[in-house]
C-alpha cells in the first residue's frame, strides 16, 4: 500500500483535477466550433501535471517507505538524530536517481507537447492548471462548510 492510497483528501483532488481537464477539454472543442487544437493542448497540460504530480507522490511514497522501514538503531552513546559521513544507502540512492529520472521524463514531455507537437500554449497552460483549479475548489469547501454553525 502507498502513503497516499489512504487519503480521502488527495483523491477527491485527483478526481476534481482529472473532471477539470476533461470539462475544460469539451469547453474548448465547443467554443472553437469543434476545432481540437486547444483540447489537445488541455489534454496535453493535464497528462504534465499528471506525470508532476506522480512524480512527486512517488517520490514522497519512496522517502517515507525508506524513512520508515529503513532507521537504523543507536549504538552506545550515538545520537539517533545524528547523520555522520558515512555512505549514503543504496536505497537511498535509488529514490534520488528515480526523483531525477522522473523529472527528467516530464522535462522530455513539456519539450515534445510545446516544440514537436505544437499543442496550443493556452490550452497546455489551462490543462496544467487542473491540480490548482482542484485545489482552489477544494479549499472554498473547507473554507466555506467550516464556518457554518461556528459561533460567532
Amino acid at each position: 500500500m502507498r502513503v497516499f492510497d489512504a487519503d480521502p483528501l488527495l483523491r477527491r483532488l485527483e478526481t476534481r483535477a482529472v473532471a477539470f481537464v476533461a470539462g475544460a477539454a469539451a469547453v474548448a472543442v465547443a467554443a472553437r466550433r469543434g476545432e481540437v487544437d486547444v483540447a489537445l493542448g488541455v489534454l496535453g497540460g493535464g497528462a504534465l501535471i499528471g506525470v508532476s504530480y506522480w512524480a512527486i507522490r512517488a517520490s514522497a511514497d519512496g522517502l517515507v517507505a525508506l524513512l520508515a522501514g529503513g532507521r537504523e538503531p543507536g549504538g552506545a552513546g550515538s545520537a539517533p538524530s545524528a547523520i555522520s559521513a558515512r555512505k549514503p544507502r543504496p536505497a537511498a540512492v535509488g529514490v534520488v536517481v528515480r526523483l531525477v529520472g522522473r523529472y527528467a521524463l516530464l522535462a522530455v514531455m513539456a519539450y515534445a507537447m510545446i516544440a514537436r507537437f505544437r499543442l496550443h500554449p493556452i490550452g497546455l497552460l489551462v490543462g496544467a492548471s487542473s491540480v490548482f483549479a482542484s485545489a482552489s475548489v477544494e479549499v472554498v469547501r473547507l473554507l466555506g462548510g467550516s464556518g457554518r454553525g461556528a459561533p460567532r
